[in-house]
């Protein structure tokens, strides 16, 4: 039995990617070629890799047994070159990054920034998830590192404290909403609902955990407008498009020059420790290590 390490790669593209042709683009190969190979592995073995189906393709038992030989050796491979790297021409590798909204937006672009800079050949892809999705991908090997809130279970991960983030909930001052929801005590979620929402969009990990929490209060979230980024959200909050809920870092920043006021939220899950995590440090590359100890110092 023969696999090339393009082989592993494509096969681990095509699972996550739940198709042949997903995992063809992401490994930048035709899918001829892609499905050529799929095959030629399948015939070595005897066995299928891969069920497939009307809706894509999902590994069969053996092919599970793949995926999680081939992300260990692909990782070694990664942490190898990456090492040898450092003796010829620095610190030289790739890095999965996977992070919520509020780390995304708020707390990450100054430290990868910083980071990216003085280690200009190490490339990061990051990718806004939920904090339930990134623990699952940071356990199945799919990612190196993860920003999550602590409000999901961390067992099995090593954690490192990265920011605190709290939820508030934004108004405008121009139409007299910041007087009706900002008294300086705190409103709860759930007397919000009745009103017209800002939010992000709907594919943004906030969204869905707001959305998530309005169902729990027994009321869909009314949103009128979804946007990219907060300073949109906040300069449609100033014009009396509706409430928004971001984090406070951003409603600081936003009310500096916008017409917006913020108030706290009582609920407890509006106050959330973002958390850094991964399997095992001492597994990961010397620069994946430097990039968690970057990106913890504030």
């Amino acid at each position: 039995m023969r696999f090339d390490l393009t082989d592993m790669q494509l096969f681990l593209h095509v699972v996550e990617a739940g198709s042949i042709t997903g995992g063809a683009e992401r490994a930048h190969l035709a899918l001829a070629s892609a499905s050529a190979r799929i095959r030629s592995m399948e015939e070595l073995l005897g066995m299928p890799l891969l069920v497939r189906g009307r809706r894509g393709v999902h590994p069969t038992p053996i092919g599970q047994s793949l995926v999680h030989h081939a992300r260990l050796i692909l990782q070694q491979m990664e942490r190898m070159r990456g090492e040898l790297a450092e003796y010829t021409q620095g610190m030289k590798g790739h890095i999965r990054l996977l992070a919520n909204t509020a780390a995304i937006s708020e707390f990450l672009p100054e430290a990868l920034a910083k980071f990216m800079s003085q280690h200009p050949n190490v490339d990061i892809d990051l990718e806004e998830r939920l904090s339930y999705d990134i623990v699952k991908a940071i356990t199945a090997g799919v990612a190196d590192v993860g920003i999550v809130a602590d409000s999901v279970d961390l067992f099995g991960l090593e954690t490192f404290e990265f920011r605190t983030d709290r939820l508030v909930v934004v108004t405008s001052v121009r139409t007299g909403e910041a007087d009706t929801f900002g008294s300086g005590h705190g409103i709860a979620f759930r007397k919000l609902l009745d009103s017209d929402f800002v939010g992000l969009a709907g594919d943004s990990a906030l969204h869905r955990y707001l959305a998530l929490h309005a169902a729990r209060a027994g009321k869909p979230l009314k949103v009128r407008v979804r946007l990219r980024s907060f300073d949109a959200i906040c300069r449609m909050v100033e014009n009396g498009v509706g409430v928004s809920i971001i984090p406070e870092a951003a409603a600081r920043r936003c009310q500096r020059t916008m017409a917006i006021r913020y108030s706290s939220l009582t609920d407890p899950w509006s106050l959330r420790n973002l958390t850094i995590c991964a399997r095992r440090i001492d597994e990961l590359p010397s620069y994946t290590r430097k990039l968690i100890e970057d990106i913890r110092a504030k």
